[in-house]
């Protein structure tokens, strides 16, 4: 049921809201513009343990309030609600379980900081729901996952932001610029096609590359404030150990990819839009690499990704620390390096020269407030997510990967295929 449907269907639910969610008194404007006495959003973090709990979003203000949180552990719920209260006054309302919070008629906005297993699942209930969504990278954990949360967004018309900012704000890792400069110096052409774009250690990739699992975990007993069936959801029953959760879980293939699914797509997603690639997939991917184990993510020494026109974006891994001065964008005519050292000559009089980049909706609470896609919305996170986890897929099987953009599959390699949408257990499903 529909947000507005079930307010209008049931008035108890209005008089249990601390603060009614704008929808309830809105109406739609010229252009479906939507209007409304106030402009606060409202908005529920799911995970509180993390990311959910940092400066940038743990905030509640004028603009748009926080009103609940949601976790699996009651320490960290608990700890939430505490600092609420001190920080800014706010008395949340908690909930231990994801759904509860998603259907719950008080909120706008879902942003959810959970582990990237739960993610699809999550956003395609809020989509259901009729939530705007604020979703933490890796937009999903597989492929077909995101293709589903994609569609349901379009189908459903929420706003969807996927939280990665690099393409459009901030010093983009290591660089010592803006993306800005380095989309009009390759739109220009001035570097020739086709192009090798290098995210080395140099770029601050490293950073948590070793993020990788144990191979060698004992069994524990599951702490008292802690549901971990409900934290392990749609992941294969695995035996509890705290190297499986909160700050460590990136380390195995059930819950995330590593420090590749981890970061990747704060990388990747920059580059895919420099290139002017949003809307397609690389044909192929390779990785250089050991065995992985089945449970626990290792390390790897390369992947490299390789589009129909021949560009490549290469991911340097372990072994390439002192490999010294290397350039992140290379083309037949020119190299750009780390602090936008260039070979071109007078290459920023050349940049000041030419045209910016058409202008992006970059504020998402105005995009919700005006149903108004977000600048990195469900369908361009779904393509640099993909890329991150067809890296995903080919490190898991060790070998190199040819991709279908057109079917948006891989060709002639049944094994590669079944990694796209991966069985959810426990009784969860998409469906």
């Amino acid at each position: 049921m529909k947000r507005r449907e079930f307010l209008r269907k049931s008035g108890t639910a209005v008089a249990l809201c601390t603060v009614l969610p704008r929808s309830v008194f809105g109406k739609m404007g010229g252009d479906n513009n939507f209007i409304a006495p106030s402009d606060q959003l409202t908005r529920g973090i799911i995970g509180v343990g993390g990311i959910g709990r940092s400066d940038r979003h743990f905030a509640s203000d004028a603009s748009c309030r926080l009103v609940s949180v949601c976790d699996v552990d009651k320490e960290h719920l608990d700890s939430a609600l505490a600092a609420a209260k001190e920080s800014f006054g706010e008395t949340l309302k908690p909930y231990s379980d994801w759904r509860d919070l998603v259907h719950d008629p008080c909120v706008d906005i879902v942003h959810i900081a959970t582990p990237p297993h739960w993610h699809g699942l999550m956003a395609l209930e809020a989509s259901k729901a009729g939530k705007d969504i604020f979703c933490e990278k890796p937009m999903t954990r597989t492929i077909g996952e995101g293709k589903r949360v994609m569609e349901a967004v379009k189908r459903n018309g929420n706003i969807f932001r996927l939280n990665t900012w690099f393409r459009f704000t901030d010093t983009f890792y290591g660089l010592g610029t803006t993306v800005k400069p380095l989309k009009k110096l390759v739109s220009s052409g001035a570097l020739g096609w086709p192009l090798t774009v290098r995210i080395s250690g140099a770029t601050g990739f490293a950073w948590k590359f070793f993020w990788v699992g144990k191979t060698n975990l004992v069994p524990q007993a599951v702490p008292s404030c802690l549901d971990y069936d409900m934290w392990l959801g749609p992941a294969p029953k695995k035996p509890y150990h705290p190297h499986r959760v909160h700050q460590t879980f990136r380390g195995y293939w059930d819950y995330d990819g590593g420090g590749l699914a981890d970061m990747g797509q704060h990388y990747i997603d920059p580059v895919q839009y420099i290139l002017g690639k949003d809307d397609t997939f690389p044909v192929k991917v390779e990785v250089d690499s050991p065995q992985q184990h089945p449970d626990a993510v290792g390390t790897w020494r390369s992947i490299t990704y390789t589009y129909e026109d021949g560009c490549k974006i290469i991911l340097e891994g372990e072994g390439f620390e002192s490999k010294g001065k290397v350039p992140y964008i290379e083309g037949p005519n020119g190299k750009v390096y780390q602090g936008f050292e260039c070979t071109i000559p007078n290459v920023m009089e050349l940049i000041n020269s030419l045209p910016d980049p058409p202008a992006r909706n970059t504020d998402f609470l105005e995009c919700v407030r005006l149903r108004r896609n977000f600048a990195l919305d469900e369908k361009i996170g779904y393509h640099s997510a993909t890329i991150v986890n067809m890296g995903v897929v080919a490190l898991r099987l060790g070998r190199t990967l040819h991709f279908d953009p057109a079917t948006e599959t891989f060709k002639d390699d049944a094994a590669a295929n079944l990694l796209l949408n991966q069985p959810m257990c426990n009784g969860w499903s998409m469906d």
